[in-house]
């Protein structure tokens, strides 16, 4: 099994590309963060435990994740690849990631980040709040907060990850398509 990685700051469009790819490559896309949502409707010990991060715009502590992307690994083995969006999002997921498939028929393919000006990202957030029946969508404070949080934990962990294995950055501005053509011809669609 393949895994592609893509990162970048909330709002930068990852969710979207990811849907696209999926098709085009035949690896089935993961969000780490509709994953979470799915466990916080069941409301399932896990789900509890992230809806109190998650709800706050707060990242999900490693071990919490570690369990989950565990088992999305184990459930897709015998696939062709999977695209995960939305982890790893820190240094020591990073590593996490790196111990659950090693020893495993399983390969990091490449690592696409998306990178979109802070403004953009203010702007795409308010949008998606007037489109979205998330409810974790609806408070502005929780987007700035998000940002936040992507600059503080997870541009380190893009740049800690570039000392692993090679990481494209895109430009996230232009039309959904540019972006998807950008993204094809590093991953050689």
């Amino acid at each position: 099994m393949e895994i592609i990685i893509f990162t970048g700051p909330p709002y930068s469009g990852k969710g979207t590309q990811c849907s696209l790819l999926e098709e085009s490559l035949g690896f089935s896309h993961i969000s780490t963060g509709d994953r979470i949502r799915e466990e916080k409707e069941r409301r399932s010990p896990l789900g509890k435990i992230m809806a109190t991060y998650e709800e706050k715009g707060a990242l999900v502590p490693d071990q919490i994740m570690k369990d989950m992307i565990q088992k999305i690994i184990e459930e897709n083995l015998d696939e062709k690849g999977i695209i995960l969006d939305g982890y790893p999002r820190t240094i020591s997921q990073v590593d996490t990631l790196f111990s659950l498939i090693d020893g495993k028929n399983v390969k990091v393919k490449s690592v696409i980040n998306i990178e979109v000006p802070r403004e953009e990202l203010l702007a795409r957030s308010i949008t998606r709040a007037k489109n979205s029946d998330r409810k974790d969508d609806q408070d502005t404070t929780t987007h700035e907060k998000r940002i936040e949080i992507f600059e503080k934990e997870t541009r380190p962990a893009i740049v800690y990850m570039k000392s692993k294995f090679e990481v494209s950055d895109i430009n996230g501005l232009g039309s959904i398509e540019e972006i998807t053509k950008r993204i094809s011809a590093l991953i050689k669609i």
